[in-house]
């Protein structure tokens, strides 16, 4: 009798193995594997296609059976261990050691391994025992999952316990570490998550570094102004730079003054398009939904009093999945080039204080900008463009003497998908006198 319920036991842990393998070997197998099995006439692609087409039945039948023959299994070798010893205790513990070694080796590592390694072979396998025993067992492990779902806190029904984010962040985890896919794609399959946590204010342009035009200037102005900021979409002030009422777009500019001529006399509002609005707070993942079905490029960014905080476009948005977008000719830059006779070309990065060193200025500093750029900005009232050039009054900071009297900035190319700002030419001005800024 006792020969026989080992027997009983063993076979009970067999098909729980069995169905520990199926399971892994299903939740790693997409439906896009059954497909490429099907199209190389693969045996058994057919049931495995159909286990595919709706994979959460069939592992909740997988993960039904598991559960039942280890606990029958369980039950199964504690009935012998209570005969066989004289004590309820010793019975209890050594039916608990059993089961607890046999079921961690049996059932817990061993097949989850081979499930990993041969997934395909796996499942296909599975799908001719599952198919059948779904059909007989009906709705009871649905019917079982909505019974855990009940007893669970939190709202809704869910299928089973598979797919939530957290476990698709570890598989994508997994899959780089085992060289199934780059490190790149990793990130950007997490990227895509963390964009729908992503607010709009998080990705935009501010205000501050955007390059306007007023309604009042002329489209030969406005054509101007985009040529030499390099950018292909400007927006239209009206009152002041916190009114955008429009965007002009370049190509809109061209064809206007290709029809006509006398068209550059035109004011630039003739040629602007309505702009869209959209808050801060909203989600950038919506927006780029929203955008792609309106097919807008950008659009202004409102903050919570109503004031214009940027823009933002699907460049911007898109930057958050793929990366920084930059021009193939982008290069690394050395932070400051001599370039003979005082005159230096550096970074709009630099930070005033390496500049003021350059000229034996220790305590150069300013409060409301850090660097050089910034600098050039506050000098000239506005986002410098290439070509833009101001003048820095020494006398202004409690510097400067009559050899050195002030500094000349000018802004040199753009760079990169913004078209920023990337070098600054800074020459000194030895004379004793001082230069209004100058676009």
């Amino acid at each position: 009798m006792t020969g026989q319920l080992i027997a009983v036991a063993v076979l009970l842990l067999v098909v729980a193995w069995l169905a520990a393998c199926a399971e892994t070997g299903l939740a790693r197998t997409t439906r896009f594997r059954a497909e490429e099995a099907v199209r190389s006439g693969r045996r058994g692609s057919a049931k495995l296609m159909a286990v595919a087409a709706d994979p959460t039945r069939y592992l909740n039948v997988a993960l039904l059976v598991r559960v039942a023959c280890e606990m029958a299994a369980g039950v199964v070798v504690t009935y012998v261990c209570l005969r066989e010893f004289d004590t309820t205790w010793q019975a209890l513990t050594v039916a608990i050691a059993v089961m607890v070694l046999v079921s961690y080796v049996a059932v817990g590592v061993s097949p989850r391994t081979i499930g990993r390694q041969h997934p395909l072979n796996t499942a296909t396998a599975a799908a001719y025992v599952l198919l059948p025993l779904a059909r007989i067992m009906g709705p009871v492990p649905q019917l079982l999952i909505l019974i855990g779902n009940a007893l669970t806190p939190g709202k809704g029904f869910r299928k089973g316990p598979f797919a939530s984010e957290a476990e698709l962040r570890a598989m994508v985890d997994l899959a780089e570490q085992e060289s199934l896919i780059e490190d790149e794609e990793r990130r950007m399959v997490h990227s895509v998550f963390e964009l729908g946590d992503t607010l709009v204010r998080e990705v935009m342009v501010p205000r501050t570094d955007l390059v306007v035009i007023e309604r009042g200037k002329t489209i030969r102005q406005a054509l101007t102004l985009a040529l030499r900021s390099g950018f292909s979409r400007i927006p239209v002030t009206g009152e002041s730079e916190d009114d955008i009422v429009g965007i002009v777009y370049l190509k809109d500019l061209v064809r206007k003054t290709h029809i006509s001529r006398g068209a550059e006399s035109e004011l630039v509002s003739t040629a602007m398009r309505p702009a869209v609005f959209v808050p801060d707070t909203k989600n950038a993942g919506d927006l780029l939904r929203e955008m792609q079905q309106q097919r807008t490029h950008c659009a202004v960014v409102i903050d919570e009093y109503g004031g214009t905080a940027g823009i933002v476009t699907i460049e911007d948005i898109l930057e958050e999945i793929v990366g920084e977008i930059t021009d193939e000719y982008d290069r690394e830059l050395p932070p400051v080039e001599e370039l003979g006779d005082g005159r230096y070309r550096v970074t709009a990065r630099l930070d005033i204080g390496d500049l003021g060193q350059l000229y034996g200025l220790e305590e150069f500093d300013d409060e409301d900008v850090e660097t050089v750029g910034g600098l050039l900005a506050k000098s000239l009232g506005r986002v410098p463009i290439a070509g833009a050039t101001a003048t820095v009054d020494l006398a202004a900071y409690g510097l400067g003497d009559a050899v050195l009297s002030g500094l000349r900035l000018t802004a040199e190319s753009a760079a990169g998908r913004r078209n920023r700002i990337v070098t600054v030419l800074v020459e000194p001005l030895r004379d004793g006198g001082t230069e209004e800024g100058a676009a």
